[in-house]
């Protein structure tokens, strides 16, 4: 894996005077300046351009400046807001202009420093902190550093001499001769980390990012260490005999003789090694590595993370490449970042899909917000837009699932199950809706080629985009025509829906699975809101099934009554008897109609019945019963019919109770109670009547009533055991004196004696009732008397201060009167007032 690309930079021409002893030694970089350090004391300035890419660079010399006759340079550090370039050499630090490289006068030399170490200040922003070590004195001096000026502000004594020296802010990374330590110089507080036995060449502290420094530590391990003494990362086993170390997150290089080992910070694996003559150090900028060798100088450069990315998912290491894209999200653009990461779980979707590990691969699908048409357009004959090309990154363990259906049908069955769990569950989504019509055509091919007619029927039967052009012929060469005429009433074609359905009817070739094709167009048009294709239809369906016909109607939404008048209904369903009947009952009893003529033509479409199954004798007994029992029910209850109109259809009927309840309708209740009684021939349904009549009537019209069935039975001999059946059982309802009078002379005393007994009681009864009322009324009338006699006697004081609430003149006589209010008055002044 190859993750930084190496470049030559500058080469160091030899002198052509024998043996060229001289040597790069030390470098520093500051944008495309670069400053390079040798062994002969001499400091070289260069620029680098990059002419086309990486692989051409232009360098061109700038200046150069001897700092003596010999001596190698130590260190270089430029400090570029203050044009600084501070050199460490012969022992001691100087200050020269970094474009000029002529010295700064106003900065005299700091001596004794045996390495240094440039930070930013953490108090002031107009200078920076030189931190310099002294091996001899084993002492840290931290000097404050500004354009024209420096100063020492602060010293650190350490245990031992300093070899190696990194800060961050306050806190300096020290390395002696067998330790590692902490010491923040503002808090005076020292934490030793750990020691080593590592010679001076192979001991690194080097500051590799916020707060953090990478150190070379026992058993070759790389050790990351935040400046509060803790470890953010594992450490990385690195080789032996590495002489520098620089970090370019989320890499660690590692520096031998000959060669750069590159690690990955996330999980301490070896990426690439760069092979380099001579290398000595290493030297990290933001935008790549410099690695300092004898004689040259080359630049690590990073290959981009994308480009990284997406060779990792080519060579299928898409947990790699997902640890690496999670790690960098903040060194990327949100969009490119985003991009990656679909293409990053997909990948991976795609390598668990032909592993046959399905659950996983679904949740990985969607999760990267995978194109459904990838998946569709994966197997055999599924149907996918023209314009679509697949994009997704081709995976080494792919199966071709053409040559897989036909040799092995019981995996490609697993993959086929695969597809139908994924289209469902993406369907609804952001995603799915993007290619509803390449996922609903997919989802009906599946369901029509296994035989799940199931799924097809719930699909088509709820909203959908599938493709009619390609669905239709293929229903019709299954011949699931119900399913055809569900697919047409979800894409909106009612007409065909309906005509497809009744053609099934009409054929008798309907489905077993759907044997209540009829009932569901019944249904589909009581649910329709398009006015005429239900009048298309309407007639078709009462001819087949006047009940289920009328459901049209009176299942209708709510809102589609307002599309049918009920007249325009009646005259649809005129020659449909049944029908009629049933729609006129549900205008009365659910729509709560008040117009006479429904209530009317509602009880001559019961009348019809009755005598047509009375006529025909079509109708069994129990069925023409019930339908007498509503007629009289409906009679009795209603108000609203013409009853006139009624009683000429049955006057020449034998519907005689129904008679009845009519002419007592019209007020005429001796006649009635005579049909009863004498063509009816049914005494309880005489008295019934009576009862019925006299509800909510007073005492004084069923005692009437009665008399009046009483005297109907005392005209015929024959009805001398019904009277006194009826005087017996009704004793309460007669009026004693009235009865007496009407009862024939004949008859004995032992004949009425029960009736006289119950009158007898219930008058005794009704008496006593009446002088129990009396009494609790004179108690009542006592009481309040009483209360009258205690406010009579009350006693009022008058004296001369009292004065007359109207005219407001004394009182001077002993006459007067006293308000209920307690005010008092002149009589005169009362008027016609009363009351003391």
């Amino acid at each position: 894996m190859k993750v930084f690309t190496s470049v030559l930079v500058f080469q160091k021409i030899p002198s052509g005077r024998g043996r060229d002893k001289s040597s790069i030694q030390c470098l520093e970089c500051f944008g495309k300046n670069l400053y390079i350090g040798t062994k002969e004391g001499l400091i070289e300035y260069i620029t680098v351009n990059s002419v086309s890419g990486e692989e051409s660079l232009s360098v061109q010399e700038v200046g150069r400046r001897q700092m003596g006759r010999s001596g190698a340079i130590g260190q270089l550090t430029a400090v570029p807001f203050l044009n600084h370039l501070l050199v460490l050499w012969d022992g001691s630090v100087t200050a020269l202009n970094m474009f000029s490289l002529e010295p700064i006068p106003a900065l005299k030399k700091i001596q004794n420093v045996s390495l240094f170490y440039v930070s930013e200040s953490v108090v002031q922003t107009d200078s920076v902190e030189l931190i310099a070590a002294s091996a001899k004195r084993k002492i840290v001096s931290i000097y404050k550093v500004c354009v024209d000026r420096w100063e020492c502000v602060r010293q650190v004594a350490l245990p031992q001499e300093p070899v190696v020296l990194a800060a961050h802010g306050t806190c300096l990374c020290v390395a002696t001769c067998d330790r590692y330590l902490l010491h923040d110089y503002q808090s005076q507080t020292t934490l030793d980390l750990f020691q080593h036995n590592l010679g001076k060449q192979n001991i690194i502290a080097n500051k590799c990012g916020k707060g953090e420094f990478i150190l070379n530590g026992p058993g070759n391990l790389g050790i990351f260490v935040m400046k509060n003494g803790t470890s953010q990362h594992p450490p990385v086993q690195w080789p032996d005999g590495v002489v520098d170390a620089a970090v370019h997150f989320p890499y660690v290089l590692a520096l031998q003789n000959q060669t750069v080992h590159i690690y990955s910070i996330l999980d301490q694996q070896l990426k690439q090694t760069v092979l380099l003559q001579s290398a000595k150090s290493l030297v990290s900028t933001e935008e790549s590595v410099f690695v300092v060798a004898d004689k040259e100088i080359h630049r690590l450069s990073p290959i981009p993370l994308e480009d990284q990315i997406q060779e990792l998912v080519k060579r299928q290491r898409v947990d790699e490449a997902l640890t690496l894209l999670d790690r960098v999200q903040d060194l990327l653009p949100k969009d490119s970042y985003k991009d990656l990461h679909k293409n990053v779980i997909c990948t991976s979707g795609m390598i668990q899909f032909y592993r046959e590990a399905f659950v996983e691969a679904k949740e990985l699908f969607i999760k990267g917000e995978l194109d459904p048409r990838e998946i569709i357009s994966l197997y055999p004959a599924m149907p996918v837009s023209e314009d679509f090309t697949p994009q997704t990154t081709s995976v080494s363990n792919a199966k071709d699932l053409w040559t897989l259906s036909r040799d092995d049908k019981t995996r490609f069955q697993q993959y086929l199950s695969f597809l139908d769990d994924f289209l469902i569950e993406v369907r609804p989504t952001g995603q799915g809706q993007i290619c509803s019509r390449d996922i609903d055509s997919a989802l009906f091919k599946l369901y029509l080629e296994q035989a799940e007619y199931e799924k097809l029927d719930q699909l088509v039967s709820s909203q959908n985009d599938c493709n009619l052009q390609m669905c239709v012929p293929d229903l019709e060469q299954h011949k699931r025509f119900f399913t055809l005429g569900l697919l047409y009433q979800s894409q909106g074609q009612h007409f065909n829906a309906i005509q497809t359905w009744v053609k099934i009817v009409e054929d008798q070739s309907e489905d077993p699975l759907h044997i209540s094709v009829f009932q569901h167009i019944v249904n589909t048009l009581s649910n329709l809101k398009h006015k005429p294709i239900i009048w298309k239809f309407v007639d078709w369906v009462l001819q087949r099934d006047q009940e289920a016909g009328i459901l049209i109607f009176t299942k209708m939404h709510a809102s589609n009554h307002i599309m049918f008048a009920p007249e325009e209904v009646l005259t649809i369903i005129t020659n449909y008897a049944v029908a009629m009947m049933l729609y006129l009952e549900f205008l009365v009893n659910e729509l709560h109609s008040k117009e006479e003529k429904h209530h009317t033509m509602l009880i001559s479409s019961y009348v019809k019945w009755i005598l047509q199954s009375i006529e025909a004798d079509y109708s069994n007994e129990t069925s023409r019963e019930e339908m007498r029992h509503k007629l009289q029910m409906f009679l009795w209850q209603s108000s609203l019919y013409n009853a006139d109109t009624i009683y000429e259809q049955i006057s020449s009927s034998s519907l005689h109770v129904e008679k009845a309840i009519l002419l007592g309708k019209s007020g005429k209740h001796k006649k009635a109670l005579q049909v009863l009684v004498h063509e009816e021939k049914d005494q309880q349904a005489a008295v019934s009547y009576c009862w019925r009549t006299s509800a909510g009537r007073d005492r004084k019209f069923t005692q009437g009533m009665f008399l009046t069935l009483l005297q109907i039975y005392l005209e015929s001999t024959h009805h001398v055991i019904a009277a006194v059946d009826l005087l017996n059982q009704n004793a309460a309802s007669f009026d004693l004196v009235s009865v007496l009078r009407v009862l024939p002379g004949s008859w004995s005393l032992k004949l009425v004696l029960r009736f006289l007994c119950e009158s007898m009681r219930g008058t005794v009864h009704e008496k006593r009732m009446r002088g129990l009322e009396m009494s609790l009324a004179k108690v009542e009338t006592l009481r309040y008397k009483h209360v009258w006699m205690e406010a009579k006697h009350e006693k009022i004081r008058v004296d001369r201060g009292c004065v007359c609430h109207s005219c407001q003149k004394r009182l001077t006589g002993p006459e007067f009167l006293r308000r209920p209010t307690g005010e008092l008055t002149h009589v005169s002044c009362h008027g016609g007032e009363s009351g003391h």
